[in-house]
């Protein structure tokens, strides 16, 4: 089935839904080919190709929604997909928020955003097997040290996503992706650990090369080695860029535009004060090119766009799609984001924190006992109450220098004051997905040891 046939069903689908007696109709049509190879020990242990094709039918009768799916798209389920979304919308109760954007707020970000690197399709299978290969190979002859591995994957991604309303929109577009990823085992005496390193881009071009994958996770292993539980402290607490995005995760559910309008959110009506120390600005931005969050347009059809959250410790906006946006008497921002059945939720585009000028050197030098996190465990976080408590692992921090591995201690605070307590900035900010952060310095913390 062409890409052009494909936009056509879309288009065909609403129009026969709105035959049905629908007042309101929109279709997702997704289809992809991944690929994934896994080795261990040098050896390929698994091999995985799939490729997929389906449909998503959302309908409204006034106020009442249905929605279906099928990976049937002949004749006969596509037929079967619109009678069941309009005998689903007619047991449903009427929910007054419930519709499409306004036509006037339907729209796609012109040309192209660079997100699809054609080549993908065409990489060969003994390619793909050998780079994860290089990777695990490299990791195992960065040092003595390195005594096994969990493993080594090359995955990959090609799709096509396509969208069509009865307001007039109808839009598509293609992504991939190539991801790299290694987990070596360090063991010196009896202690022993693992750590994994990574590289994920668009296309091929893009990535680090397999040996530098390796051998940057072998250094996170090793340093690892012999970690020790400190005894409980407040203290400064720094998280590398892996960890800080987390942080960013905690701070997209506490602007969730659902967890605004219920009230779960220690964010919920903060609008327009200071929640976050002056020098951070957190920026959502849909529209970046080549990025992993970045689309035309969100799953209603409405531009992305670039939307700033906080700036420069002042809260400036939440994250909508229309039926929040109606529920709180706001615009929507784009952030529509759906499976191919039910109703949008909320997603983000390119979620970030606006990067400093220190490199993490210089905040660690600033710092003479601290804590810098590398892992962090658990699920310890109340969006509501901001109460964040977690387990963690990472290096200790002594008269500015990386002195010697921490494990098994709790990192205890509250997002209300970790937020206005981000004192430092780096200048290390790298996008390996969607949410991205710098190094980041919160002026106190409790390390929880023994």
């Amino acid at each position: 089935m062409s890409q052009n046939h494909l936009l056509e069903t879309a288009r065909d689908l609403v129009r026969r839904a709105l035959e049905a007696g629908s007042t309101d109709a929109e279709c997702t049509i997704a289809e992809g080919d991944e690929f994934s190879a896994n080795v261990r020990m040098r050896e390929l242990e698994k091999l995985k190709e799939a490729g997929s094709r389906a449909a998503g039918l959302r309908i409204l009768i006034g106020r009442k929604t249905g929605s279906a799916y099928t990976s049937d798209l002949s004749a006969e389920g596509l037929a079967h997909l619109v009678r069941s979304a309009v005998e689903l919308a007619d047991v449903t109760t009427e929910d007054p928020h419930a519709g499409l954007p306004d036509a006037d707020e339907l729209g796609a970000i012109p040309g192209d955003l660079q997100l699809y690197a054609p080549e993908v399709e065409g990489l060969e299978t003994g390619l793909k097997i050998d780079l994860a290969k290089r990777a695990e190979e490299a990791a195992l002859a960065a040092d003595a040290r390195i005594s096994n591995s969990e493993g080594a994957s090359f995955d990959a991604h090609t799709g096509r996503h396509i969208f069509a309303n009865s307001r007039g929109f109808a839009g598509e577009y293609r992504t991939s992706y190539c991801s790299l990823a290694v987990s070596p085992v360090a063991r010196e005496g009896d202690s022993m650990e693992r750590d994994y390193w990574y590289t994920v881009a668009r296309g091929l071009d893009g990535m680090e090369a397999p040996e530098e994958v390796g051998r940057t996770a072998a250094r996170r292993a090793i340093r690892r080695l012999h970690a020790v539980k400190v005894e409980t402290q407040k203290v400064p607490v720094v998280f590398e860029p892996r960890t800080a995005r987390t942080l960013l995760d905690n701070i997209f559910e506490a602007v969730h535009g659902m967890s605004i309008y219920r009230h779960e959110s220690f964010l919920a009506g903060k609008l327009d004060q200071k929640v976050a120390h002056e020098n951070v600005t957190v920026v959502d931005d849909g529209t970046l090119a080549g990025r992993f969050g970045t689309s035309p347009f969100d799953d209603e059809g409405v531009p992305s766009r670039r939307t700033v959250v906080i700036d420069r410790g002042v809260l400036k906006s939440y994250l909508l799609n229309s039926y929040a946006a109606r529920k709180l008497g706001m615009k929507t921002t784009g952030n529509a984001s759906r499976g191919l059945a039910g109703n949008a939720g909320i997603g983000h585009g390119n979620f970030f924190i606006q990067k400093g000028v220190q490199t993490p050197e210089q905040i660690f030098a600033g710092i003479s006992n601290g804590f810098y996190v590398t892992e962090l465990l658990g699920f310890g976080v109340n969006i509501v109450t901001g109460d964040y408590s977690r387990g963690a692992a990472g290096l200790w921090i002594r008269n500015g220098e990386l002195a010697f591995a921490v494990s098994e201690v709790t990192i205890a605070g509250n997002l209300k004051d970790m937020l206005l307590g981000i004192e430092t900035l780096g200048s290390d900010l790298e996008f390996r997905g969607s949410v991205a952060a710098p190094t980041l310095k919160i002026g106190e913390m409790t390390v929880a040891g023994r």
